[in-house]
């Protein structure tokens, strides 16, 4: 194990960087991280769509959310992986296919957090505000939405544990992430999967498990407050 560590530490860390492409651990993390940051924002508009009292809106956006939900994760990557060139018009590189299948589907779950946070709040703030003289976009954006993802704080990063598990589906693709990485070293050690899969599953659970209890904190923190 010690051995293993000392001769490949650095291309676990950051792959083939900086005589090659990004790689193994920094990768996943910046995958899972602007994954999580570009699906935020449509799944905050997504949320409140489904908050909507519009049918026209709610309703479509309700079956898209639900249906990207209901989808697997992989099949989510083979449709970006297959589609995004015939609407480019080039090949698109394992990073961006990723990328792209990672905001669609954490945007889905998003929009439920954002969904959950607006329909936790009591009613009566809306009314409130409304008869202040504030529209009902006024008053979602200055009132309600500013408490929903303040208690939603717990929930997005535990979406975010769940992101960067995520990324470890573009070895499919060829993608040089962590699990990735560990497949590459198998392949050249041969005689050690034991401790090189031991080794994965720790520095996966390492990141976990440290986001997960920061995330108990936020919530022991919010319900003091």
């Amino acid at each position: 194990m010690k051995e293993l560590i000392e001769t490949y530490w650095l291309y676990v860390l950051v792959g083939q960087y900086p005589h090659g492409p990004l790689g193994g651990l920094a990768l996943t993390v910046l995958l899972a991280t602007l994954g999580l940051v570009l699906a935020l924002p449509l799944g905050i508009l997504l949320g409140i769509a489904r908050f909507s009292p519009d049918r026209w809106l709610r309703l479509p956006v309700t079956g898209w959310v639900w249906g990207v939900r209901g989808t697997p994760l992989l099949m989510v990557v083979f449709w970006a992986y297959f589609f995004l060139p015939t609407v480019t018009g080039h090949k698109t590189d394992q990073f961006s296919t990723m990328l792209v299948a990672l905001i669609l589907f954490d945007s889905a779950y998003l929009a439920e957090i954002v969904h959950a946070g607006l329909q936790a709040l009591p009613r009566g703030q809306l009314q409130a505000a409304m008869s202040l003289g504030l529209t009902r976009g006024q008053a979602l954006r200055s009132i309600l939405l500013p408490q929903a993802l303040r208690h939603m704080l717990p929930s997005l990063i535990n979406q975010f544990v769940a992101t960067i598990k995520e990324t470890s589906l573009g070895t499919i693709i060829g993608l040089s992430e962590l699990s990735f990485i560990a497949n590459q070293i198998n392949a050249q050690v041969l005689v050690k999967p034991v401790e090189i899969y031991l080794t994965l599953a720790g520095c996966y659970f390492v990141m976990c498990f440290g986001l997960t209890r920061i995330a108990k904190l936020l919530e022991r923190c919010i319900a003091a407050t």
